[in-house]
């Protein structure tokens, strides 16, 4: 796969989805928006935008899974949410283990708060810091550090 693709990485949630773009180049990822979702349905139009406006070569989305590695409540919709981006877009969707990531998340921006960062902590932080952590983790095991 081309080094310089661009992909975008979604934290699936029923009622927000979190999104981020990376690339390969540094396998590193930026959190970009959230999107709402209606019981699992995401706002179809704002990712139909993400997608023209990116251009992305290929989707990462997470799939939920508890700690031991077993199927949770969750993981069955974010299987479903992948099929539909592959359908909807026509492109490869990836999925990605995201154990822990939005507790990651929620450190990060604890961290961030306590070193100064004074913006109000927002609803979709989370979701968006959790897909950037996705996304990077599945990167990072496809691109990283192959020099």
């Amino acid at each position: 796969m081309n080094r310089a693709a661009i992909f975008l990485g979604f934290d699936f949630g029923g009622a927000r989805i979190g999104v981020a773009a990376g690339q390969a180049i540094t396998a590193s990822a930026t959190p970009i928006a959230t999107i709402p979702a209606e019981r699992g349905t995401p706002a179809w139009t704002q990712v139909d935008r993400l997608i023209a406006e990116w251009q992305p070569t290929a989707l990462v989305v997470g799939i939920p899974v508890h700690l031991d590695g077993t199927e949770q409540a969750g993981t069955l919709a974010a299987r479903r949410f992948a099929d539909a981006l592959a359908a909807r877009y026509g492109l490869p969707v990836h999925t990605a283990d995201e154990r822990l990531t939005s507790r990651s998340a929620a450190a990060e921006i604890r961290t961030a708060r306590s070193a100064g960062h004074r913006r109000r902590t927002r609803k979709g932080d989370v979701d968006r810091m959790a897909a950037r952590i996705i996304l990077e983790d599945w990167l990072a095991t496809r691109y990283g550090d192959d020099d």
